[in-house]
């Protein structure tokens, strides 16, 4: 049995190219005692991973050159050497960029195929739900009232940011996106009470015709011209989660900084960056309260699929461009 995998070859300056990677052929491993060995189904593609193909200091170890490359996957067990998980079972775990992988039990957590889809582990129910729920109500410290703004508004944890935000009594909900479908999908189906397309004009004169009363939390994703649009529409004592900056995640030459810093001092703003690995306590109340909610439709998602092993670098470029809408799957 073969089992192809993407290896990262060279460190991508600016935009990555295909000539940094490579689709490898190799055995499919055996499980040794303690692990499943795990056919993946689903694998996530994340704008974080772009920060963990450069060698730069930062929260996590860089993917190894001539290495399988690592993230979050969703699979069946077809081989299991470990107590309380056995052939057949479904596991969410960390080794994806691969069709068949070797997983210690201990970092495999099963998952239920008829409480929700699996794919729905890897976004609404996963990291990146529990990304939002977080950022939100931990980090900016969200209380019913507040107008919120988030940034990347359609991506998969923006989405959800807006919709746990307005289930939860806020006063205003804005959000960006990068086109006019995506707006429309915003206010129709995701229930923000404004939105605009940061690509048809300055996001701030956007922003301050959406928020004419102020924003008090701005859920970040994108950084750059939207982070300054944020922090000139701030209220008094408002905050901003930084959650990623995903418009500076290519550059090849420091990004400038806001400009307008110095309208924290005058709002008695809070600007605090977090990481979804500090917040795993919240993961039992996370289910709970937003489980029911995507069961009932309360809460939605999307999901943008693309399918096939071969086409997970793509996938993984088209997030950085902006190509999907919610949560970018990859489907083998």
């Amino acid at each position: 049995m073969i089992n192809r995998e993407w290896h990262l070859l060279s460190r991508p300056v600016g935009w990555p190219k295909d000539e940094d990677f490579a689709l490898v052929e190799a055995e499919v491993p055996a499980p040794g005692e303690g692990q499943v060995l795990v056919r993946n189904i689903h694998l996530s593609v994340d704008p974080y991973m772009r920060g963990r193909m450069s060698d730069a200091k930062s929260y996590a170890a860089p993917f190894g050159l001539g290495e399988v490359m690592q993230g979050g996957a969703v699979g069946e067990v077809v081989e299991s050497r470990a107590e309380g998980i056995a052939a057949g079972d479904h596991v969410l775990h960390f080794l994806g960029w691969r069709e068949y992988a070797a997983v210690d039990a201990r970092h495999a957590v099963k998952v239920d195929a008829d409480a929700a889809p699996l794919s729905a582990y890897l976004g609404v129910l996963g990291m990146t739900g529990l990304t939002a729920y977080a950022g939100l109500l931990r980090t900016a410290a969200f209380k019913e009232g507040d107008s919120v703004f988030v940034s990347g508004a359609a991506g998969a944890v923006g989405s959800q940011v807006g919709q746990l935000a307005r289930l939860k009594g806020a006063s205003r909900v804005i959000g960006s996106a990068g086109s006019d479908e995506k707006v429309e999908l915003l206010v129709k189906e995701y229930g923000f009470d404004a939105a605009f397309n940061y690509k048809s004009g300055p996001v701030s004169g956007q922003l301050r015709e959406a928020a004419p009363d102020g924003v008090d939390v701005y859920f970040d994703n994108v950084g750059g011209d939207h982070l300054e649009a944020a922090v000139g529409q701030l209220n008094r004592d408002g905050r901003i989660a930084v959650c990623g900056m995903i418009s500076v995640y290519n550059n090849t030459e420091p990004a400038p900084g806001p400009r307008n810093l110095a309208r924290l001092i005058q709002t008695r703003g809070r600007i605090e960056g977090f990481l979804v690995g500090d917040h795993y306590d919240l993961q039992p109340q996370f289910v709970q309260e937003v489980g029911p909610w995507v069961a009932s439709g309360r809460l939605k998602y999307r999901e943008t699929v693309v399918e096939g092993i071969g086409n997970t670098l793509e996938a993984f470029l088209g997030v950085l461009r902006g190509d999907n809408t919610g949560k970018m799957i990859v489907t083998l």
